[in-house]
């Protein structure tokens, strides 16, 4: 991977969360200008998408990108909205984590 490809990653994981976090505060009290914003920002993090996809394939670009948001979107909605998981589901987390891993880090033939 390219340094401009992992800027890009970069910016688009931090794109999408800033959108899950105003889906999240959109959800707490709906208003227009928060959807309005939500909707930019998701719309966004889907363009610089589109360029890693050309760059790095589909199945790359998006793995890696689910991966991270992932770990990084359940991270804020557990330390930002203190939001609390039973032990399934975090097991559920942790395998989904685990098989993203495998499947974006294994050995192609």
């Amino acid at each position: 991977m390219t340094i401009s490809g992992m800027l890009q990653l970069a910016a688009s994981t931090l794109v999408f969360l800033l959108a899950a976090v105003g889906a999240k505060h959109w959800a707490i009290s709906p208003t227009f200008p928060k959807l309005a914003i939500t909707l930019i920002l998701y719309t966004i993090g889907n363009l610089i998408m589109l360029r890693l996809v050309r760059e790095f394939g589909m199945a790359s670009a998006f793995t890696l990108s689910a991966l991270l948001q992932l770990v990084a979107i359940n991270a804020i909605a557990i330390v930002y909205f203190g939001e609390k998981l039973p032990t399934t589901q975090l097991a559920g987390i942790m395998l989904a984590i685990i098989a993203v891993g495998l499947i974006t880090f294994a050995p192609s033939e």
